[in-house]
């Protein structure tokens, strides 16, 4: 893939200067900031996207003292594990959503959410999704987050893809909610 985070044709510095804008230049749903915007938990978490497009998301979160495990630590204490699993969630769902037609008018739902914890999650930290299946109604991705310490874990996430864009699965199932 050309243009991507592991693109090696780009410098360090390149992909350093304007995350937010290259994001955004580069994203195939042009409206995920107004999206991030628009949901407390996301906007709490004060989320970033790195990159997003081709069934690929890289999501970031800076370090907040609010996101973690106070457990006297010297240095940094762990990351909570559900902000980690949000992560992990988020990015899958917006890497999913770059296979639609129309991003912005996805519904998509989790269905399964596997998580293993490598290592207590300190520091910023980054998530990178890729897609591996976005069939016509599942979609299947893996995740990595890496946080000061290297990678902090991985997850697995299967979702439910609507791509009639209503959400409605009753326009698909002959209206008897039964598949």
């Amino acid at each position: 893939m050309t243009g991507g985070p592991d693109d090696p044709d780009l410098s360090a510095a390149n992909m350093n200067a304007d995350a937010s804008a290259s994001a955004a230049s580069a994203s195939a749903w042009p409206e995920w900031e107004s999206f991030v915007e628009r949901h407390g938990y996301l906007s709490w978490l004060d989320l970033e996207v790195e990159f997003l497009g081709d069934g690929r998301a890289v999501l970031a979160i800076e370090r907040d003292e609010a996101f973690e495990n106070p457990i006297g630590n010297d240095g940094y204490n762990p990351v909570h594990g559900g902000i980690v699993a949000s992560l992990i969630d988020t990015a899958s769902a917006f890497a999913l959503r770059t296979t639609f037609q129309n991003p912005g008018q996805a519904f998509l739902t989790t269905t399964d959410l596997n998580v293993s914890y490598l290592r207590p999650a300190t520091g910023d930290l980054r998530a990178e999704a890729e897609v591996l299946r976005a069939g016509g109604s599942t979609g299947v991705t893996d995740v990595t987050v890496e946080g000061a310490d290297g990678e902090a874990a991985v997850g697995r996430t299967t979702y439910r893809l609507f791509r009639d864009g209503t959400g409605d699965e009753s326009e698909t199932d002959g209206g008897d909610g039964k598949s």
